[in-house]
């Protein structure tokens, strides 16, 4: 083999680092993973569903990692079993294990307010930086990829060393007998460690972001609960949408990249010797023309700052429109609105993509210039030895280009190494505007002791309850409010439109922003809402919304919200596929799925903001306030508070309030009167609809025939 076959064969071997990571990961065999866990077993599960509680204490669905050992963690052997079975057949849910509990999103947020807690304790009149905190609690990680780093690369600068040995071994200059063998097992080993760091560097990297990442989609969730009501107006639902998918994504990102910043520099000062070494004074040369590419990025990245903060506000703008015209697509067909809203999500689209286009021509620049380094360095260098006339062996030559190649490529990363820069932080800075927000002030005192040992479960004493902070500019919603609740009573709240029947549930639940008074509720909360919300899922996910499986409970929830014949008719039951907001159910069946979801969750007390006439003759409240009940039911509450402008004028129980007060009678009459005419439309409706009732029924079970068979809302995916 001649010289010029043998430096390009050594050149190949270099530019294949995964070669000893596949030997590796080719051998056959079991391998013990040891105990060297680092999670307890002992650890508290009280939060998580039973069923994750169980797989987790039984250790049958945990991932293989939380148990790995040394030799497992650096070979990735720990992957062996979910690979084979997704070798097997298609992976399902239950297929994926379970995290380690310190990558759990509860962890990582309970991490995260714990540090916040202690910052503030120690008196710091300035809210911590989110940056500082999120180093504090993965310092240790950060350090210990950052060692991965080092190793790969001084592992890699390496190569070039041994390709100068090895040339001189080819030329008969070897300092001793067996120096070709002692280089290959050198090199060998060398690039062992490196591929393993370089692996372990990725790795650890990518697993501080998803435990970045998902800290900070707990802390936006959390956060977006609290919101006062003027930072809800500044932080629209696509905006903080757009905080989670978009933001928290960047700033994931971003621990992959930290570490190629300073490596990049770090490879560069090593190579400098090596060039200095083999191409004398020439390497000034070099030096110069990487300073002035260097210097030429930065108005470079300065503009790209500018375009994506722009970008960033444009998207949200256009995220905010198409979610508006989204959730309000009926009334944009009713009133011929379509093309107006298409126009107008059009013209933020185009000037979106004006930004879109003004970030990656920045890119587009910096690839340029960042990528001609490798064509403009070396020409430059050679070009100033021939002038300085140093001249140039083989070995000089193949040990130059050896280190140009090694540095090339996080030369050429520097473009994306600063785009992602520069959108983590302008990510950081949104996230950490929008959990700089104003929160509400006056939320409720809730207490963790059963509201049956205080034998008391909601106390209200406020002179005034308002939506507007200002009560100066405006008059106050609710006025001179006393109200005790006493555990296991059933309270009625009746009144006219506008008299601050759902401002005074609102109160209870803390969503009022001022509040001069006490406001005391204990135990726990079930609400039920005026307006139905459905989830995307089955039935029975949306009843029991993430807690676990009581088969007891469950079905006496679904026989007192008289749900038994709905899912009868139903073809799959209660794992029918609900689609967005409840499109394929009915409005009734909504709202009595909303009330099981209610009742399963058997808390203290339950809201109900205007039930109508929905499963309140089967549904058992242990302390329950209802706005706007039926008529018919109101006897069977125990007291029945009386509403007027903003204030409680009566309270007390129906057949007192009906003997004594004028305008309670005249609210029920107005609601029989009201009743009495709905079912007269129903029942000229049902008359009229008897000639189709034979053809309807044929069609429900050709309906229901065909979903047996198979046709759901949502359709496993199928292999190919």
């Amino acid at each position: 083999m001649d010289k010029k076959m043998l430096g390009q064969f050594i050149l190949e071997i270099f530019s294949f680092p995964g070669a000893i990571l596949f030997l590796i990961c080719c051998f056959k065999g079991h391998i013990y993973t040891g105990t060297d866990s680092g999670i307890n077993d002992d650890a508290s599960y009280e939060s998580l569903p039973s069923e994750q509680a169980n797989a987790i204490g039984s250790k049958e669905n945990v991932t293989p990692f939380a148990k790995a050992g040394f030799f497992s963690r650096m070979s990735f052997w720990w992957l062996n079993p979910l690979m084979k079975k997704g070798k097997e057949k298609i992976l399902e849910d239950e297929d994926i294990p379970l995290l380690r509990q310190e990558d759990q999103a509860k962890t990582c947020f309970l991490t995260y307010m714990e540090q916040i807690r202690r910052r503030r304790q120690k008196g710091s009149s300035e809210s911590p930086s989110m940056l500082s905190v999120i180093i504090s609690l993965h310092w240790k990680e950060i350090l210990i990829s950052g060692f991965f780093a080092l190793t790969k690369v001084v592992t890699t600068s390496a190569g070039p060393l041994f390709l100068m040995a090895f040339i001189d071994v080819a030329e008969g200059k070897a300092a001793f007998t067996y120096a070709g063998y002692v280089l290959t097992v050198g090199l060998f080993l060398v690039k062992c460690l490196e591929s393993l760091s370089e692996r372990q560097w990725f790795f650890r990297t990518r697993l501080i972001g998803l435990q970045v990442r998902s800290m900070l989609s707990a802390a936006i969730y959390q956060k977006q609960l609290r919101l006062s009501n003027a930072a809800k107006v500044a932080h629209s639902p696509g905006q903080i949408v757009n905080y989670v998918t978009a933001d928290a994504y960047r700033i994931g990102e971003f621990p992959f990249w930290c570490h190629q910043i300073w490596s990049t520099f770090f490879q560069l000062c090593l190579a400098l010797p090596i060039v200095y070494y083999t191409v004398g004074l020439a390497t000034v040369a070099a030096v110069i023309a990487i300073i002035l590419t260097v210097l030429a990025s930065y108005p470079l990245i300065k503009s790209q700052v500018k375009y994506q903060r722009k970008l960033m506000v444009a998207q949200d703008k256009r995220l905010k429109a198409i979610t508006e015209a989204l959730a309000n697509m009926k009334a944009l067909k009713l009133y011929a609105w379509e093309t107006l809203f298409k126009n107008a999500i059009e013209g933020l689209r185009k000037e979106e993509i004006q930004w879109i286009l003004g970030v990656l021509l920045q890119k587009a620049y910096q690839i340029v210039l960042f990528w001609s380094c490798p064509v403009l360095i070396p020409a430059i260098t050679f070009w100033t030895c021939y002038i300085l006339r140093i001249p140039l062996s083989a070995s000089q030559v193949f040990t130059f280009l050896a280190s140009l190649r090694i540095v090339q490529e996080p030369v050429r990363l520097i473009p994306d190494v600063v785009g992602t820069f520069i959108e983590a932080k302008v990510s950081l800075d949104r996230i950490a505007t929008f959990l700089e927000a104003p929160e509400l002030q006056n939320r409720n005192i809730r207490r963790k002791c059963s509201s049956k040992e205080l034998n008391q479960s909601i106390f209200i004493e406020s002179t005034e309850i308002s939506w507007d902070t200002d009560s100066s500019k405006t008059k106050a919603t609710l006025r001179n409010i006393n109200l005790v609740v006493q555990a296991g009573e059933k309270i009625a709240i009746c009144g006219e439109v506008g008299s601050g029947k759902s401002t005074l549930l609102a109160a209870v639940l803390g969503e009022v922003p001022k509040i001069n008074g006490t406001v005391h509720v204990y135990g726990t909360v079930a609400y039920v809402s005026q307006a139905a919300w459905i989830q995307t899922g089955t039935i029975k996910e949306n009843i029991l919304f993430g807690s676990a499986l009581d088969p007891v409970r469950y079905h006496e929830a679904l026989k007192k919200c008289s749900l038994v014949k709905d899912l009868q008719m139903l073809p799959f039951g209660d794992l029918t596929q609900i689609g967005e907001r409840g499109v394929n159910l009915s409005g009734g069946q909504k709202q009595r799925i909303q009330l099981a979801r209610a009742l399963y969750q058997d808390a203290d007390v339950y809201l109900l903001d205007d039930p109508l006439r929905i499963c309140l003759r089967s549904f058992v409240y242990e302390d329950s306030v209802t706005r706007d009940p039926p008529v018919e039911f109101l006897p069977a509450f125990n007291s029945i508070l009386l509403m007027f402008a903003g204030e409680i004028i009566q309270a007390n129980t129906y057949d007192q309030l009906l003997a004594s007060s004028q305008e309670f009678q005249s609210l029920v009459n107005a609601q029989k009167n009201s009743a009495a005419s709905d079912r007269q439309v129903v029942h000229t409706s049902d008359k009229r609809g008897a000639s189709f009732k034979e053809e309807i029924q044929k069609v429900h079970v050709e309906e229901q025939l065909r979903e047996r068979l198979g046709d759901q809302l949502i359709k496993q995916e199928e292999e190919k």
